[in-house]
This record gives C-alpha cells, sequence and structure tokens, in this order.
C-alpha cells in the first residue's frame, strides 16, 4: 500500500488542506471526527466526515445540526 492510500486530507474548516496519516486501524467511510477550537474566544466544534473518492481518503465538513429553538425565541 503507497503512502497515499494511508493518508487523508481535510477539505473545509478550520483543518482545510491538512493532510494526516490515517494510522493502522482500517478506515471506515461515514465516520465522523471532531475538532474542537478553543484559542481565544468561544469553543467552537467542526465535525468531519470520512469519505473515499478516487482521489483517496477526505475528510470533508459535515453538515451542522442545530438543535431547535425553545418556543417564542425565534
Amino acid at each position: 500500500m503507497s503512502d497515499e492510500t494511508r493518508c487523508v486530507r481535510f477539505f473545509g474548516g478550520p483543518l482545510d488542506g491538512r493532510v494526516q496519516e490515517l494510522g493502522d486501524a482500517e478506515p471506515i467511510p461515514g465516520t465522523v471526527i471532531r475538532h474542537i477550537h478553543l484559542h481565544g474566544g468561544p469553543k467552537i466544534e467542526t465535525r468531519y466526515e470520512l469519505g473515499l473518492t478516487e482521489r483517496g481518503w477526505e475528510y470533508r465538513v459535515a453538515a451542522t445540526q442545530h438543535e431547535p429553538e425553545p418556543d417564542g425565541l425565534r
């Protein structure tokens, strides 16, 4: 297996453009990881979903799920 097939590239969010090794475990498409940014302000959480494309493994920013607003706060 080549080095490229054991690496994953990030698309979108604060990790955009980062490339890292997948590690020894077998990658599973659809796996979601969280990146939490704590520097100098409020906590910002970004979720990335793992997928396999013709170019290799990619983590793409996953859709954000918002909690429903309580009645009367809209």
